[in-house]
């Protein structure tokens, strides 16, 4: 039977491994003490907090078909509200549809206006207590296992662990971030995938902050608000109504908003949890009428996480990519193949298809 083995275990590396485990022995690297990367759903006291991603677009055709396939298509749902305010010189104002993605730079196709983003009843880690359990006993999945080389061999790849051992497999699949992953690579491959350990990234910094419903004085009938770039302080961008955005994320008579924050490099480590508690409150108090205390705060850092697909960049991927080609190593991933949960699942998708392209011509 082919031996594939994934390094990273997160929506990609568990998609792509969902994919192949029926006919393929499988053996998924997470270097983390858990997999799920980036996607993280934190159920406590009756909220359901999102520390990743908070769902993904509604035009996606590749995660409903992992849902369906996961057996869990019925749990997906949509906003709640489609409504959006922006913050200004004036203040609130309601957003005209598409307008918040102009607030924030952000290029949205036509077919995208005004359509809005899909979840999980539970949240978003329902993909990944899914997936997780239909590998249990069809996968090996192995957590804290930290590899630090990949390396092409005469009949597949290997990986070595920190821990020194060495693993061989027919097809080793990439999805850890850009630039571990080329430090995976080091010089067995050349200059041809060195200028991944340039990869163009930013940092992410959330907070979720917990009221009672009277302590907020809004209407709260909107998904959230976008933030001028005139207005952004301490990198404040935006915020979710996280409880009016999807049903039963937080308990009756309760409210959660969440505060997004495109921090500098140093602040995102430098700054303690109290103090970005402070700057999410200070910086809510400013844009929404918001009274007292918190009841509870939520803190979420990712650190050079989030990739920026400039034309260099590309480049720089697909370049990868044809060195890779001669050799049994594929690269999949949102940090290769396009940002957010649709481009990770249909890159997860991808990387099952070409190893099975590949066992079939090998």
């Amino acid at each position: 039977m082919t031996k594939v083995i994934i390094v990273g275990g997160g929506l990609t590396g568990l998609t792509a491994a969902f994919r192949l485990c029926g006919d393929t022995q499988v053996h998924v690297l997470e270097a983390a003490p858990s997999v799920g990367g980036q996607i993280h759903t934190d159920r406590s006291v009756g909220f359901a907090i999102e520390r990743g991603a908070e769902g993904f677009v509604f035009r996606s055709e590749a995660v409903p078909a992992l849902a369906a396939d996961l057996g869990i298509g019925d749990e997906l749902i949509g906003q709640s509200v489609l409504r959006s305010y922006g913050f200004g010189d004036d203040g609130l104002r309601v957003l005209a549809p598409g307008e918040a993605a102009a607030f924030l730079s952000f290029q949205v196709s036509t077919a995208d206006l005004g359509q809005g983003i899909r979840t999980f009843r539970r949240g978003m880690a329902s993909l990944i207590w899914a997936l997780e359990d239909r590998l249990r006993g069809r996968a090996q999945l192995q957590c804290d296992a930290v590899a630090t080389h990949i390396e092409p061999t005469d009949h597949g790849a290997s990986v070595t662990l920190a821990d020194g051992s060495r693993h061989d497999a027919d097809l080793v699949i990439a999805a850890a971030p850009a630039r571990t992953t080329a430090a995976l690579f080091g010089p067995h491959l050349g200059e041809a995938v060195a200028g991944l350990a340039q990869a163009p990234t930013l940092s992410s910094v959330t907070v979720e902050l917990a009221f009672e419903r009277a302590q907020v004085d809004h209407p709260l009938d909107g998904t959230g608000f976008v933030v001028a770039t005139d207005q952004q302080r301490d990198g404040l961008r935006a915020g979710t109504f996280s409880s009016t955005k999807f049903v039963g994320r937080s308990p009756p008579g309760q409210v959660s908003l969440r505060l997004f924050f495109r921090p500098s490099p140093e602040d995102v480590q430098r700054l303690d949890d109290d103090a970005w508690t402070q700057r999410a409150l200070a910086g809510v108090q400013r844009i929404v009428p918001v009274s007292g205390r918190p009841l509870r705060t939520w803190v979420s850092r990712w650190p050079d996480a989030l990739p920026v697909f400039t034309d260099g960049y590309q480049a720089v991927v697909a370049t990868a990519e044809a060195a890779l080609a001669p050799h049994a190593i594929v690269l999949a991933g949102s940090a290769f193949h396009g940002a957010g949960i649709d481009a990770a699942v249909r890159s997860g998708d991808a990387a099952a298809a070409a190893t099975k392209v590949r066992r079939l011509t090998s």
